[in-house]
């Protein structure tokens, strides 16, 4: 795979790649344990080129180090690697995952990847808690993506 050749070209040995389970954000660099993750879920749902970018993203992290963070040098290091600099995405990244959605009285659509534990209202129908914006939840079942 293309991941482990980006990570071999440019990090030591002891760096590997994995596909993890995350649902809300795009890729990982773990320092600890030397592990460049990307969610399976992204992969399933982006292009390649997309999936690329990500994992640019994510070595220029192990390049620069845990305490660049987003800095002057982590932007050098993922600039001369090729990463564009642009966001995938902007919040939780594959609904159609989801095994719970909810359904405000006004139809507006809420996902969670864990039953929902309390009631909720729907934050875009009231700014405050209001009970006639209650969210009724449903389960349905879904199939992991392949990754």
């Amino acid at each position: 795979m293309w991941a482990d050749a980006l990570i071999r070209l440019h990090l030591t040995d002891e760096w590997q790649f994995v596909f993890d389970n995350a649902k809300t954000r795009a890729g990982l660099c773990n320092y600890t344990h030397k592990r460049i993750s990307v969610s399976r879920y992204l992969a399933a749902r982006y292009e390649d080129d997309e999936i690329h970018q990500v994992l640019l993203h994510e070595v220029a992290h192990a390049m620069a180090g845990s305490a660049a963070g987003h800095g002057a040098q982590w932007k050098a290091v993922a600039r001369d690697l090729g990463y564009e600099g642009k966001r995938l995405h902007g919040g939780a990244i594959a609904d159609e995952f989801a095994p719970w959605v909810g359904t405000c009285p006004a139809g507006h659509l809420h996902h969670r990847y864990r039953r929902p534990t309390r009631i909720l209202a729907c934050g875009l129908c009231s700014r405050k808690f209001a009970s006639a914006h209650r969210i009724e939840w449903a389960h349905r079942t879904v199939s992991r993506p392949r990754g």
